[in-house]
């Protein structure tokens, strides 16, 4: 296991809000660059080289797949190596192969150098930044982690940025500049992580010691009622398999959407590059009003009604836009994707940390990836597939409306947080 090797500074403000710091930051840089300028890759690359739409989403896909697999390794690689040594190595990859898309000439390249962004990109990513944070927080985790996620909205704004670049310098030198802005971004942000708030001497949220209960208290839960789950105890549980499902079917929607919105508003609505990428500054920045109401409230109420209302915003969203390509219509739907993608973000990564605790948590969430990654995986390609078969996006924004929008249920029917038998410490 990683050790401490040195005590974060005393001071009035808790260190693990310094966490939340540096996960905005990276949360911001990672999406402005990869995630929410994809779209605008992708017309650019299919502009470029003349490939088909499904050919370049595939790629992306691809690359979602990839995190799945790469999750209970990662998982495990956090638990025993520690936040700070995955990020850097994450970091180094992520930028340098993002330098490395500048040169490819091929599809073959462009597919395994991608590969190698994304690997680099989900070990300096979603999973190392979550799952310290909900070390270092319980009964403030919602908060912290929306908080934290309101980086991607700032990387919406960046995001502008990023296609007046394509536009003006070009795919190559842009993607070469984004690499070289990971690195030097990343791996000082990457100080800021520590393994968990005991390694120092503090408890989680700045919480002040407590005294110890009476000895004899066998099951392994913390004062507070915290439970921690082995993985195996974790993937026995009904309520592991729901939320899996349920997040993965909600990223059929949100990685559908990040991929093809751009293309979607510049091929049946006849936008600019330019106007289409403003619909996802707008749904980052809305996104971030929902991070925010859904932290609050996920701390207050019950986080699986709000996921599972926020599953129905997603789906009345997509079908919208299979209503309407008008400007008023398109703006209503980025504003609902943008509340329900922000509100329920952040639970999503909370409500396992509650369910399951803190101390297998990395390994636990690594292993429900393999789940989740099919979401992401799914909705590219089906959006990509359909309109290569039908010369538009309306079916395939209908039928993952409907799917998503049903997807409430798992939420709905993830029954109250479990206990497993206690286990002698």
């Amino acid at each position: 296991m990683h050790t401490a090797t040195a005590t974060p500074r005393r001071s009035r403000v808790y260190y693990g809000w310094w966490i939340v710091v540096g996960t905005f930051v990276l949360q911001a840089v990672q999406s402005s660059l990869l995630f929410l300028s994809f779209g605008a890759y992708l017309v650019e690359l299919q502009r470029y080289f003349g490939w088909t739409k499904s050919q370049i989403s595939g790629a992306f896909s691809l690359a979602r797949l990839e995190s799945g697999f790469l999750g209970p390794i990662q998982g495990w690689m956090i638990d025993n190596w520690g936040a700070r040594a995955v990020l850097r190595l994450g970091t180094l990859l992520f930028g340098g192969s993002f330098m490395l898309l500048a040169l490819v000439d091929s599809l073959f390249w462009f597919y395994a150098v991608f590969l190698m962004v994304a690997i680099g990109s989900s070990l300096a990513g979603f999973l190392t930044f979550n799952a310290t944070i909900a070390s270092w927080f319980i009964r403030k985790r919602a908060r912290a982690m929306a908080i934290a996620q309101t980086g991607m909205g700032l990387g919406g704004v960046l995001a502008l940025a990023v296609a007046w670049s394509l536009v003006t310098f070009g795919w190559r030198w842009t993607a070469f500049a984004s690499g070289a802005l990971v690195i030097a971004i990343g791996l000082p942000a990457s100080q800021l992580f520590r393994g968990t708030p005991e390694q120092y001497g503090m408890l989680p949220d700045g919480r002040r010691p407590e005294p110890r209960p009476a000895s004899g208290a066998g099951a392994r839960a913390a004062s507070d009622g915290e439970v921690h789950f082995t993985v195996r105890q974790a993937m026995r549980q009904r309520a592991f398999w729901l939320i899996s499902l349920g997040h993965g079917t909600a990223l059929l929607v949100v990685s559908g959407v990040q991929v093809h919105l751009i293309a979607f508003l510049e091929e049946t609505a006849g936008w600019s590059l330019p106007a289409a990428t403003t619909m996802v500054t707008l749904i980052t920045m809305t996104s971030i009003v929902g991070q925010l109401s859904g932290g609050f409230l996920g701390d207050r109420f019950d986080k699986r009604l709000i996921a599972g209302t926020c599953m129905l915003g997603h789906g009345a969203a997509m079908l919208l836009l299979t209503w309407s390509a008008s400007w008023p219509v398109v703006t209503f739907a980025s504003v609902l994707h943008g509340l329900s993608w922000g509100a329920r973000g952040p639970l999503m990564t909370a409500i396992r940390a509650d369910y399951f605790g803190r101390r297998n948590f990395a390994s636990i969430m690594g292993f429900s990836s393999m789940i989740v990654m099919l979401g992401t995986v799914l909705g590219p390609l089906f959006l990509a597939w359909m309109y290569d078969a039908l010369g538009n996006y309306r079916v395939a924004f209908f039928t993952i409306g409907v799917i998503t929008g049903a997807g409430c249920l798992f939420f709905f029917l993830t029954p109250k947080r479990p206990v497993p038998a206690p286990t002698p410490q």
